[in-house]
């Protein structure tokens, strides 16, 4: 293929088209020497990496998953008929099948072993896309009591932690540094697109952030890329009220992606005392997956 081709002109002409504030973004910086939006702007705004989509742009990608391109049409303001035009170019331009919607992640047996094992801390597990896969009793009273313990068992249910800590005001109440956490979360987050730049979900996560909290738009513009492996955190729970964890992010080998993630506290400390409280209401079983 020479040049853009259709795909790649009509993306770039509707980008022109449209300035920062269109999308409810800030001029900062000098003066702008691009009309319109810029490239990174326009992948931040559809939740996928710069590289891909000017590769789109150039006519050197094979085409966009369903996903993305409602990403595009929703970071472009695409109406109705523009959309239905990006459609029909985006499959003249495509010449692999269609990419199919990942298979759900599962947790293996010998994980959900581990998650047992530790069933004296609160710990859960966490996908490439920080939806919970699992997680045991204390990890859910301690970080989401409000949700459906059983929500894990059911890919489409699954309580994803970066959605609710920016759209869901329990979450967002339960960390008294939430800026901090928030922070961190962008960061990881943008190390995760990096390493699947093309998972139409976690497109579709990042585009649903980008267009419900200004919160999420300002961190995830600052182009922070770090992953969250460990932070201490103030929380004010509401059954026990105020205590410090530090929660560690473990790589889980077998399964790319996934990682166990516990809360600790320090040692003859209130907030041990405080976890402890609020253990007692019952056992530490995880909840497993049935697909």
């Amino acid at each position: 293929m020479s040049g853009p081709g259709p795909l790649g002109a009509f993306l770039r002409a509707r980008r022109t088209r449209l300035r920062p504030a269109d999308v409810g973004l800030r001029e900062l910086g000098p003066r702008r020497r691009v009309a319109g939006l810029r490239r990174e702007e326009v992948a931040q705004l559809a939740g996928v990496s710069v590289s891909y989509y000017t590769r789109l742009e150039q006519g050197l990608s094979r085409g966009a998953s369903a996903e993305v391109l409602d990403a595009l049409s929703r970071a472009l303001l695409l109406d109705d008929h523009e959309r239905e035009h990006l459609d029909r170019i985006a499959a003249v331009t495509r010449r692999a099948p269609r990419v199919r919607r990942p298979r759900p992640e599962r947790v293996e047996d010998a994980t959900l072993d581990l998650l047992r094992a530790v069933d004296g801390v609160p710990a859960l597990v966490l996908g490439r896309r920080t939806d919970v896969l699992a997680w045991n009793t204390l990890g859910h009273a301690l970080l989401a009591g409000h949700v459906d313990p059983h929500g894990p068992d059911d890919p489409a249910r699954r309580p994803n932690l970066t959605r609710m800590l920016f759209l869901d005001a329990h979450t967002r109440e339960l960390y008294a540094d939430w800026r901090p956490k928030a922070r961190a979360v962008v960061g990881s987050l943008r190390t995760a697109v990096g390493r699947y730049p093309e998972d139409p979900l976690l497109a579709g996560l990042i585009g649903e952030l980008t267009m419900r909290s200004p919160e999420f738009v300002a961190l995830w513009g600052d182009h922070r890329v770090a992953p969250c492996a460990r932070g201490a955190h103030r929380l004010h729970h509401p059954a026990v009220g105020a205590l410090t964890v530090t929660q560690q992010s473990l790589p889980i080998a077998p399964a790319p992606g996934q990682a166990l993630v516990v809360c600790t506290t320090s040692a003859g400390s209130p907030s041990e005392a405080a976890v402890a409280l609020l253990g007692r209401a019952g056992g530490f079983l995880p909840t497993r997956m049935r697909v």
